[in-house]
């Protein structure tokens, strides 16, 4: 089924949502056929040069901090732009999806930041990408409410000056939207989409309110990424009339190449950026990805077992708080996962232990505020941030010029102790096949033993069985040495799906999507061709 748009965008293959005209009006779409035209070129250059940086790794197993751009890494000079009042201070932030309870319970949680989130956390349905920029709307219009038809408990919106200050997450570069496409056929980047209706409705009525459209920028591989971002800011405040400099943008530094960047990437958003940010999951899907084939060298251990104090994760975020000082940046750090558990007080003590002790590493080691996926865990992020700051909005003076980062530093990942263990590989497979499911039911955000688990958990789970059956790594199990092969993986899947039949009923089974899940992640963990992308070839099932 397909409807036309005047802006010469059409909407096909989508199912008419409620409310949907809302969002997709004549000038909307107008404006992001605009953002079409003029970016998706040189977006297409960039994803082929990240195939090019990738054969150069293959061939080098190296990187380095690049030499034309060393003036800009020398120069003392410069800074970015002063923060605005609304991003200041940024001690707390909470994570989640834009569906209509998470908007509300986000708002009001506490936190001094809402990430709200089209990717990861998000499957890109056309509901959640439609309805998401609804929810986003009606939350500034306070004409936001929710009742849950389960527990009948209803939601609304706390006074304005209570509410959690909202930064938005497009989706990375590589994704299209495939239900617009040009009068040629070709799908609109998702990150098109997502920030060309948010902006278009949002920029001015959010300066109304004291604030501005503020983004974080996933998945960016290299400055001149971060470039083309930054052209697209420009044009959109020009095109929609408001101030240059009105957008801010905070990047996820979750990709090694872009951690070899991090001075140039703040210094093409200097005038729009806000800082950096260290996210672990994909950080480590990326050294995977990248260094796969170099070795036994490059193989990580358990995903949980790569702690943020190990040497090229700690070389990796005390870098990048230094260079966000020094150039006047927040610098935010990673997620604190933990769901609490309603029935295990124990299970909860032992979590929120381990929650304080990486806020309080965080805060000590000079970060600005730090993110959590759950309301529960927002005082205990805030005390440990309350306990460095006081009443001081951020820690930026805290230089850390001491820090001296080596090329070699953040790929130094043979200097950890920790080894691939049998229950890893069980591990990756379950939370693998369990996310993946969820992922095709159009649920971004999955709790999975205890954790909040996005697309990145199931990205460093199905790279983890990728690379360990690819190096050959051998397992101590049961009193015996087994060894990664895809045959393993497979056992431990079909055994996996076993259990979850027993575990949730045949009925539910059989309405679920298991065994695509099942096969999927095979697929991606298999194959000899690696996948870029797991949630490429997962969104050619997804569904809607």
């Amino acid at each position: 089924m397909s409807a036309p748009a005047p802006s010469s965008l059409a909407i096909v293959d989508a199912e008419p949502l409620p409310r949907q005209e809302e969002v997709l009006t004549d000038e909307a779409l107008a404006f992001v056929a605009e953002l079409h035209r003029r970016f998706t070129p040189r977006r297409d250059e960039l994803l082929a040069r990240r195939a090019e940086r990738r054969a150069e790794i293959a061939r080098t197993s190296t990187l380095d901090f690049l030499p034309e751009t060393a003036a800009v890494r020398a120069d003392d000079s410069w800074r970015v732009a002063p923060s605005p009042a609304a991003l200041n201070d940024r001690r707390v932030e909470i994570t989640g999806p834009t569906d209509r309870k998470m908007t509300i319970n986000a708002l009001n949680s506490g936190a001094r930041v809402w990430l709200a989130d089209f990717e990861d956390a998000s499957a890109p349905t056309w509901e959640n990408v439609v309805l998401g920029q609804v929810n986003l709307i009606d939350a500034y219009t306070r004409r936001i409410d929710f009742t849950d038809e389960r527990t009948g408990k209803s939601y609304a919106l706390k006074a304005p000056e209570e509410l959690a200050t909202v930064v938005t997450r497009p989706r990375g570069w590589h994704l299209n939207e495939r239900h617009l496409v040009d009068a040629d056929g070709t799908p609109v980047p998702g990150a098109l989409v997502d920030f060309g209706l948010y902006f278009f409705h949002n920029a001015q009525r959010l300066l109304d309110l004291g604030k501005g459209p503020y983004f974080y920028l996933p998945k960016t591989e290299s400055h001149l990424e971060a470039r083309l971002w930054n052209e697209v800011f420009v044009f959109a405040q020009d095109y929609v009339g408001i101030p240059q400099g009105t957008v801010r943008a905070t990047v996820l530094i979750e990709t090694i190449t872009a951690a070899y960047e991090m001075e140039e990437i703040l210094y093409e958003l200097r005038d729009h950026a806000s800082g950096l940010n260290a996210g672990r999951w994909d950080y480590l899907f990326s050294i995977v990805k990248n260094f796969r084939d170099g070795g036994r060298k490059f193989v990580l251990p358990d995903r949980n077992a790569v702690t943020m104090t190990a040497p090229f994760m700690r070389a990796y975020t005390e870098l990048l708080v230094r260079t966000c000082h020094r150039r006047g940046a927040h610098a935010i750090g990673g997620m604190a996962a933990f769901i609490p558990s309603r029935r295990d007080e124990e299970v909860n003590k032992v979590a929120f232990e381990k929650v304080k002790a990486d806020k309080d590493r965080e805060a000590g080691d000079g970060f600005d505020g730090s993110w959590v996926a759950h309301p529960d865990l927002v005082p205990i992020a805030m005390a440990s941030f309350d306990a460095v700051l006081g009443d001081r909005p951020h820690q930026k003076d805290r230089l850390r010029e001491e820090v001296d980062v080596k090329a070699a530093d953040l790929i130094a990942v043979d200097s950890l102790d920790a080894r691939p263990t049998y229950d890893g590989l069980v591990n990756a497979v379950q939370v693998g096949i369990r996310y993946i499911e969820a992922w095709l039911r159009g649920l971004g955000a999955v709790a999975i033993f205890n954790l909040m688990e996005d697309a990145a958990t199931a990205e460093i789970s199905r790279s983890q069985i990728w690379q360990w059956i690819n190096a050959g790594v051998e397992f101590e199990h049961a009193g015996t040495t087994v060894r990664a092969t895809p045959e393993l993986a497979r056992e431990i899947a079909d055994r996996e799906l076993t259990d979850i039949r027993a575990e949730i009923g045949q009925e539910a089974f059989a309405a679920g999507r298991w065994q695509q899940a099942h096969d999927l992640l095979l697929t991606v963990a298999l194959d000899e061709d690696y996948a870029d992308f797991l949630t490429l070839p997962a969104y050619e099932q997804l569904a809607g």
